[in-house]
């Protein structure tokens, strides 16, 4: 072997040795002999030369030579063009992981020795069982808390790291806000602040990007699924020495990133369907309350008619006839109400676009804005969506949440309507109204049926309204501040 052959032969970062039909060493590089010294092999190792030994002395155990010759039989049968498999090797304070190749040296036509190569693959190794293993854990249902920590926990074992942030969109508005947490000392507030065009950036383009930060480099993974943004994970490290480390890093935090997004669905499905459910069971007993009060309500508001017909010239009887008529009035709406909410009738969607539904509601609700000298101040989307909606349930909703904003408003006041359509093709809309906060109590039970801060309400509006909207399997919600008023935000989802 010449000068230049054997520079390029201890060049390589991994350890190559040839051997003749017997085992005996025909060449070898010199990171052979540091493995071999490493792993068991110390009096061959420290041989001036390594040609002419016997690999067999390098193999005490029985089952590593028989694999080896097993191995050479079938490249010298010609059953096979090289043989590989993956060996563990510990050393004190480490496991590793390596990868043997065997291929066939040929004379000709006939095998007259083979090649040995031998590489650390522990980095892949550790990659591969942190993405089975985080496969496994977030294949179960779990709390996403628990599945956050078991996702930061697998990203370790993968990628060293000295820092990681996932955020999670928020249901109502889309925004990405930081869900859990390590590393980043500036706080919540702060990290958010700065990594959420990084986020964004990641998300618009569906891939992992890289940039420097702090003297380091960190990579963004967004989490995704067919119909909207779900969030984004941010790995900050300073160890990732080579193209081939970052291809990897890439690989392993998309990977886990996509394992991530299906938790999440999975996760909100599971509410959904609780929610549905339980929803569904006050139904049924709502539609048989309003069905039983309907009858005795009929009688009462016979009888008083009947009592207020024969003593209209009595001014105390009458007036009491008619304060129990206006109860009857009023536990008719709401039998009425909990009859529409128990039994509601199914969809009937068509491709549309909600705004449309808006400018019908609006146009009808004029004259109650200008009653209160209330302005609406509307920003619709550039482009129209494209949603599937029943028009005609969506129109109750919308004229549900314009009243309750309208009677929430200062008179003389501003009202805003924004609609948006999102990146994901998601339909969003925001109404709000600049008038004294909710209660904290009152913000977190507002969906709940029968619950009400109106004098006089059923409490079954908003509810119904939720259920409308769970049933176009969008979502609603409500924010509320001293400072910024009441704003309802409803996203409905693009038709498929």
């Amino acid at each position: 072997m010449d000068v230049f052959e054997r520079r390029v032969l201890d060049a390589l970062p991994l350890t190559v040795y040839t051997v003749d039909l017997e085992g005996r060493i025909t060449s070898a590089n010199r990171s052979w002999s540091q493995f071999a010294r490493a792993n068991g092999a110390p009096a061959l190792a420290e041989e001036q030369s390594l040609v002419g030994a016997s690999l067999w002395s390098a193999l005490a155990d029985p089952g590593a030579r028989e694999q080896v010759e097993r191995a050479m039989e079938l490249l010298r049968s010609g059953r096979s063009q090289a043989v590989t498999w993956e060996f563990p090797c510990s050393s004190p304070g480490e496991e590793r992981v390596f990868l043997m190749q065997i291929s066939p040296l040929h004379d000709g036509h006939t095998v007259s020795g083979y090649v040995f190569s031998t590489v650390n693959i522990t980095p892949s190794h550790r990659s591969r069982e942190a993405l089975i293993d985080a496969g496994i854990a977030l294949s179960r249902p779990i709390a996403l808390d628990r599945a956050f920590q078991e996702v930061a926990q697998q990203i370790r074992r993968a990628i060293p790291h000295d820092a990681i942030a996932i955020a999670v969109a928020d249901d109502s508005t889309a925004t990405l806000h930081v869900a859990h947490s390590s590393g980043y000392e500036d706080g919540i507030a702060a990290t958010e602040n700065r990594l959420s065009s990084i986020w964004q950036g990641a998300v618009e383009l569906g891939a992992v990007v890289v940039h420097h930060a702090d003297g380091g480099m960190e990579l963004t993974a967004p989490m995704t699924s067919s119909e909207r943004v779900l969030g984004a994970i941010t790995v900050r490290a300073d160890t990732i020495d080579s193209h081939q480390r970052l291809d990897e890093a890439r690989r392993v935090l998309a990977t886990i990133a996509a394992q991530t997004a299906a938790a999440i669905e999975r996760a909100s499905l599971v509410r959904r369907v609780e929610h549905k459910r339980r929803l569904e069971a006050i139904g049924e007993v709502a539609a048989g309350v309003a069905h039983e009060l309907r009858n005795p309500l009929f009688g009462i508001s016979s009888a008083a008619q009947l009592l207020r017909f024969r003593a209209r010239e009595d001014p105390v009887v009458e007036k009491n006839v008619g304060r129990i008529l206006r109860e009857v009035e009023r536990l008719n709406r709401m039998a009425t109400e909990l009859l529409e909410f128990g039994r509601p009738s199914s969809l009937t969607v068509t491709t549309g676009d909600p705004d449309a539904v808006w400018d019908d509601v609006l146009e009808g609700e004029r004259g109650r804005l200008e009653s209160r000298s209330l302005q609406l101040h509307r920003t619709r989307s550039e482009s129209p969506a494209r949603c599937a909606i029943d028009a005609e349930q969506l129109t109750q909703v919308f004229v549900n949440v314009l009243l309750n904003a309208v009677d929430a408003a200062p008179e003389a006041s501003d009202l805003t309507l924004v609609t948006t359509v999102l990146p994901t093709g998601a339909w969003r809309c925001r109404l709000h109204n600049g008038g004294p906060p909710m209660p904290s109590d009152a913000l977190r039970r507002a969906f709940e049926i029968f619950f009400s801060t109106k004098a006089g309400g059923t409490g079954i509006g908003l509810a119904l309204c939720q259920r409308i909207i769970d049933e176009h399997h969008g979502t609603i919600a409500l924010e509320s501040g001293a400072e910024s008023g009441t704003t309802v935000t409803i996203v409905l989802p693009p038709a498929a």
